[in-house]
């Protein structure tokens, strides 16, 4: 998720009373809840090192505490078991919220690399911010009441609103789960070209908990099309149609790209392949690009690039060539 979703979540935990756990706790709470994404450091070394380090160490169970102990250390909180425990909630939420994400996460890394994703929610979700943002506007409203009539300061209308957030961030996820499996369901009880699908996926809108965007294989092709749970799922010609796109041969220069680094690290983190091959002078221009966050026709800043000349050698490889 984005850095303000989790700086909320952050908040919100700290204002259920985990900030008690130390001076300085709501400051600990947020660090904490934002702390793995320290590894976004590596975007400036490029594209290949982001693609390959983030999302891996600090996202995962095993490196869960020492990533706890960093946030109370930063704000020179006191360092007891109770504020040990509350920082790694705090962690533990960064993960959670991540893991709903189509990026996925390496939970068990460096044990396994294997990526968890439930694919319901977007990196940025405009809902979740109405939920967070909705809690801590209304705290401050009833401050602001209550400073206007002279009333006592009310923690438990603080309390309130943040365990009210809480508790709807949780069914939010719950019910994008359940309209994320119905979308997958709709996808899977079509044929496509006549053939039923051998895969399907289901990614997020960041506005429309209803709508997704789908991704089918079938038989020598990839269908990408809207799914509309509100309306007739009609992936060719229905509304806003989606498109079919042919999966390329296996040609042997693509073994030749499989052997250099860039598209070693793209294969591991790749969770939806697509090979395009491109005839230019003297070769072959080879592009691997990840349908998640893109298509064919606009794979994004996720893909990779190979130009191999006819004899089978990679004359370069790369991101955004």
């Amino acid at each position: 998720m984005d850095n303000l979703t989790h700086t909320l979540a952050g908040l919100m935990l700290a204002r259920v009373g985990l900030e008690k756990t130390t001076p300085r706790g709501a400051a600990m709470l947020m660090l904490a809840a934002n702390a793995p994404d320290l590894d976004a450091v590596v975007w400036f070394s490029g594209t290949l090192r982001y693609i390959e380090f983030h999302r891996t160490y600090t996202h995962s169970l095993v490196f869960l505490p020492l990533m706890a102990l960093l946030p109370i250390l930063l704000v020179r909180a006191k360092l007891s078991w109770r504020s040990y425990l509350a920082s790694m909630a705090a962690v533990l939420s960064h993960l959670l919220l991540d893991w709903t994400n189509a990026y996925g996460i390496p939970l068990l890394y460096p044990l396994s690399a294997h990526r968890f994703s439930l694919d319901i929610t977007n990196i940025f979700d405009i809902w979740i911010w109405v939920i967070l943002l909705g809690a801590v506007a209304a705290t401050a409203l009833v401050g602001l009441v209550n400073g206007e009539i002279g009333a006592a300061k009310n923690t438990g209308a603080r309390r309130g609103w943040a365990w009210a957030a809480l508790g709807m961030l949780v069914a939010y996820e719950a019910a994008r789960v359940v309209t994320h499996d119905r979308a997958v369901a709709v996808m899977s009880a079509r044929l496509y070209e006549g053939a039923p699908p051998r895969r399907v996926m289901a990614l997020p809108n960041a506005t429309n908990p209803f709508s997704w965007r789908g991704v089918i294989w079938g038989p020598g092709f990839v269908v990408i099309a809207p799914v509309d749970l509100l309306g007739e799922y009609d992936p060719m010609t229905g509304p806003g149609a989606g498109h079919l796109y042919r999966i390329a041969a296996p040609v042997p220069e693509m073994d030749a790209a499989l052997r250099t680094p860039p598209f070693q690290v793209f294969t591991r983190w790749s969770q939806a392949p697509f090979w395009k091959v491109t005839p230019v002078e003297d070769g072959l221009r080879l592009d691997l690009l990840d349908l998640r966050f893109g298509t064919p026709d606009r794979p994004g800043f996720t893909h990779v690039s190979a130009f191999v000349d006819r004899s089978g050698t990679v004359l370069r490889a790369g991101f955004g060539i």
